[in-house]
């Protein structure tokens, strides 16, 4: 990360309660991990935030990497806490968690916060060994992580370029295909969710992302926010592509929903996309430093509402309607702090969030459109650059 990361506000939450160090215990796949560290490996390492640093204990097989790539003011290699002989003696756990803990005792360090998903063996190893360890209720970190500085802004924006490659990639499946017995059809074979998100997955492979799923949902299927999709896609109706990719490199995310018709899908299908895109636009409105992400998903519930149409606010237990939050921040994961819901707190300069309003009815289908956006000192900067319009087209 070229920016530097700033842990004051985790230091400060050590000193509060009079702790030595932070200690995180995980592969590169945890993103506080990833994110303190400055590293990634498919095998977990330690991360300890000290008074006098931040230092990573790192298998002998990570040890050259991690000095060239993390963000650590030391790292320092298992068998310079005689890992192995530890190992030999008492076992590959116990090994394991003496060698921390010799490690932790170098760096003058008695007690240490840990993450809730910490693991319980390592925790309760390192108590054995008189270590006091105290779990982290709060998620310091991933607050730290909701406001990104402008070199993960960047990184956010470049892979919500390689997004809207992949989106222009299956709106050019979707609008070229022929129409028959009112089945999309490709080539002479039906156009099908599932050739579409092979498409989105190229596509993004090429340019340097990937994703382990995406949503590409037709008809019933899109009106359950969540559903994959699967099967041919139809004329008439909407079709919901929601990608959701993150960069092999740097592992920040983007995030964006567009809903299609190929075909006329019905005067009510219209006007419930016609709502949601004016839900959209007032939730864009909303944004800007200072409001809470409860007051811009209320801006898009009054719309919504206004229209005839339920929402969770309106009615806890509906099943149609607005059924899910209006964003979620996203960075290192696709889902993170701030949120923009009816618990969201005050937004932040710097906090990137989606704002993704939709209705949904198994009757009529789902409609969603959803853009990513970085709230600024006067408002919000979108990063993300494609149209919204429900007719696809090939332009």
């Amino acid at each position: 990360m070229d920016d530097p990361v700033d842990l004051t506000p985790l230091r400060a939450m050590l000193e509060q309660r009079d702790l030595d160090g932070y200690l995180i215990d995980a592969d590169g796949s945890n993103s506080d991990q990833r994110y303190v560290s400055g590293f990634t490996a498919p095998d977990p390492y330690q991360t300890l935030v000290a008074r006098d640093g931040v230092h990573l204990l790192v298998s002998g097989l990570e040890f050259g990497r991690a000095q060239s790539d993390s963000a650590a003011d030391s790292v320092s290699r298992l068998s310079a806490y005689d890992y192995h002989e530890r190992r030999a003696e008492h076992g590959r756990n116990e090994g394991m968690i003496r060698t921390l803990a010799a490690f932790l005792s170098d760096h003058n360090v008695d007690t240490v916060a840990v993450p809730q998903e910490f693991p319980t063996g390592t925790a309760d190893g390192l108590r054995e060994q008189g270590v006091t360890v105290t779990a982290e209720t709060e998620g310091v970190v991933q607050k730290i992580r909701a406001t990104k500085t402008p070199w993960e802004v960047n990184q956010i924006r470049a892979t919500q370029r390689a997004n809207e490659a992949a989106m222009a990639a299956a709106e050019t499946l979707v609008a070229s295909a022929d129409v028959e017995d009112g089945v999309l059809v490709r080539d002479g074979t039906p156009l099908t969710s599932e050739r579409v998100k092979e498409e989105i997955e190229i596509t993004l492979l090429r340019h340097g992302c990937g994703l382990d799923e995406t949503i590409v949902a037709c008809g019933a299927d899109a009106a359950d926010p969540h559903n994959r999709g699967s099967g041919h896609l139809a004329a008439g109706e909407f079709i919901v592509i929601d990608i959701f990719p993150q960069d092999k490199e740097t592992g920040y995310a983007g995030d964006m929903t567009r809903t299609f018709a190929r075909g006329d899908p019905g005067e009510e299908a219209r006007r419930r996309y016609a709502v949601t895109e004016a839900a959209y636009e007032a939730g864009l409105e909303a944004v800007e430093a200072g409001v809470t992400g409860a007051a811009v998903h209320d801006a898009v519930c009054d719309v919504i509402e206004d229209a005839g149409y339920e929402t969770l606010r309106s009615d806890p237990d509906a099943d149609t309607g607005f059924i899910h939050s209006t964003g979620h921040g996203v960075g290192l994961d696709v889902h993170e702090e701030p949120r923009v819901s009816p618990s969201g707190g005050e937004l932040e300069p710097g906090h990137v969030i989606s704002i993704e309003p939709g209705i949904y009815d198994p009757a009529v289908g789902g409609v969603r459109i959803e853009d990513l956006i970085v709230v600024t000192e006067d408002g919000y900067e979108n990063l993300t650059d494609y149209r919204v319009a429900l007719d696809p087209t090939t332009e």
